[in-house]
C-alpha cells in the first residue's frame, strides 16, 4: 500500500464525531446560568472560544453565539444577545489566556461585549508557521487528533431564534478540541524551533480585536479597477455610501441591496446616460430612482470633490508598477523569489514569512525614483529596522533580510 493510500484509508476510517465527549449543554440566556458556570472556572486555565456571527444575513459584526470551554467548567454556549453580562464573567473572560482559531475574524465581535484576551493562542496561525497543508479546523483535528468533526452550518444565519438544536451541536464542537489542538501544535512549535515565532504572531494577532477602519472603504469594491474616471469613482462612491446606509439601518448584509459587480457595473454605465445605467443595474432593484438621483447629485460634484484615480497609500498600485515603474518591479521580482526561497526553507507560506503588502513598501522606499537606493550596501540591522518601521515582526525582519540581501546582490539601481 502506497504512503498515499494509506493516508486516505486512516482519513477514512477517522470516527465522525457529532457531538462533544459530555454531550452539548443547552444555550445560556440568563445571569444566573452565566454565573453557574462561571463558579466552575478555575483560576489561570485557558479558555477556547469561538464566535457565530451572521455576517451573510446582517450588517454588524457582533456575536450572536459565544461558545467558550475550559477543562473544569466544561462548554458554555451563550446568548449574549439575552441578557447584560454579569461583571464575574467579563472579570473572568478578561484574566484568562484564550484559545482560538481564526482569531482576527472572532475578535473584534468579542471587543463589542467588552472582552479582550490578556493572551492567546491562534491554532490557525500556529498551523501556517508550521506549514501544515491545511489549516481549516476540521482539518486541523482530523490531522493532529485523529477526529473528524460533523461541519454542516458553518453558513447558516445565527441571527436565528431559536437555534435548532443540530447548529449547537456544531457550535459546541468548534470548542471542544481546540486545548488538545493547542497542545499538539504547540509540541510542534518547540521542536521546529518557531515557538518564540509563535508569540510574536499571536500578540500581534490580538491587535485585531480593534481593527482600523479604512479612510475610503468604497475602495474594497470588487471591479473597481474597471472604473478610470474620477466622475465613474464618485458615482460609485455615493453608490457604496447609499447602499451602506441602507444595509446599516435595515441590518442586513450589504450585498442584499445591491452586489458589488452591479454597482460598479451601473458606475461604469452612468457616464452614457439613464437608459445605459437603467440598463445596467438589476431588473429586481428597488428605489431605482432614488439610485439615479444618487448618481446625479455625485456628477455634479465640483471638480476638487472627485476621488483620486489612485488610492491613498504608502506606494503606488502595485499592479501599475509594470508600465510607470520597471525598475520597482524589477527589484520586487528579485525580493520575491529570494523570500519565496526562504520560506521553502522555514517550510511555511511565504505571507507568513513576511506580508506582500510589507515587502513593496520597503521595495518602493529604496528603489522608486527619489529612494536613495542604499541597496545592496545596506547593513542586516539597517534592513531589519527598515521592515520593521513598515509592519514586520522582529522575527520577520530578521529572517527575511538575509533572503533580501542575497537577492539583491548582483542588484544595480538606474540611479548609481
Amino acid at each position: 500500500m502506497t504512503d498515499a493510500n494509506a493516508q486516505a484509508t486512516e482519513t477514512a476510517s477517522a470516527p465522525l464525531i457529532k457531538k462533544p465527549a459530555g454531550g452539548t449543554p443547552a444555550l445560556v440566556a440568563t445571569i444566573q446560568g452565566i454565573l453557574e458556570w462561571c463558579e466552575r472556572v478555575e483560576s489561570g486555565e485557558d479558555l477556547a472560544i469561538d464566535v457565530e456571527r451572521a455576517s451573510s444575513y446582517r450588517y454588524s459584526a457582533k456575536a450572536y453565539l459565544v461558545q467558550i470551554k475550559t477543562e473544569a467548567a466544561g462548554i458554555l454556549l451563550l446568548d449574549p444577545l439575552a441578557c447584560q453580562l454579569p461583571g464575574t464573567f467579563t472579570d473572568i473572560m478578561n484574566s484568562h489566556p484564550w484559545i482560538l482559531h481564526a482569531s482576527r475574524q472572532d475578535l473584534p465581535s468579542l471587543s463589542m461585549l467588552g472582552l479582550t484576551p490578556p493572551a492567546l493562542f491562534d491554532t490557525e496561525v500556529a498551523a501556517r508557521l508550521l506549514g501544515l497543508p491545511k489549516v481549516n479546523l476540521g482539518a486541523l483535528t482530523e490531522e493532529l487528533l485523529g477526529v473528524r468533526l460533523a461541519k454542516e452550518h458553518s453558513s447558516a444565519n445565527w441571527s436565528k431564534r431559536p437555534l435548532p438544536e443540530s447548529w449547537l451541536d456544531y457550535a459546541a464542537l468548534d470548542v471542544e478540541y481546540l486545548a488538545e489542538l493547542k497542545a499538539a501544535l504547540t509540541r510542534r512549535l518547540d521542536e521546529s524551533g518557531k515557538a518564540a515565532w509563535a508569540q510574536e504572531e499571536f500578540a500581534f494577532e490580538a491587535t485585531f480585536a480593534h481593527p482600523d477602519t479604512p479612510d475610503e472603504p468604497w475602495r474594497s469594491l470588487h471591479g473597481l479597477g474597471t472604473l478610470k474616471s474620477p466622475l465613474q469613482l464618485a458615482v460609485a462612491r455615493a453608490m457604496w455610501e447609499r447602499r451602506d446606509s441602507i444595509a446599516r439601518h435595515a441590518d442586513i448584509a450589504p450585498f442584499m441591496v445591491l452586489r458589488d459587480k452591479p454597482l460598479v457595473a451601473m458606475a461604469k454605465a452612468s457616464s452614457k446616460g439613464r437608459e445605459a445605467f437603467d440598463k445596467a443595474a438589476p431588473k429586481n432593484l428597488k428605489h431605482r430612482e432614488q439610485w439615479w438621483r444618487c448618481v446625479r447629485e455625485a456628477r455634479e460634484l465640483p471638480r476638487v470633490h472627485l476621488p483620486s484615480t489612485r488610492a491613498a497609500g504608502p506606494y503606488p498600485n502595485h499592479r501599475s508598477w509594470s508600465k510607470r515603474f520597471p525598475e520597482v518591479l524589477g527589484a520586487y521580482k528579485k525580493v520575491r523569489e529570494g523570500l519565496l526561497a526562504r520560506a521553502d526553507e522555514l517550510h511555511m507560506p511565504v505571507e507568513n514569512l513576511i506580508s506582500p503588502g510589507h515587502v513593496r513598501h520597503w521595495v518602493w522606499n529604496h528603489f522608486n525614483a527619489e529612494a536613495e537606493h542604499r541597496i545592496p550596501h545596506a547593513s542586516p540591522e539597517q534592513i531589519e529596522r527598515e521592515l520593521e518601521a513598515v509592519g514586520a515582526r522582529p522575527w520577520q525582519a530578521a529572517q527575511a533580510t538575509p533572503a533580501i540581501i542575497e537577492s539583491l546582490r548582483d542588484h544595480t539601481p538606474p540611479n548609481t
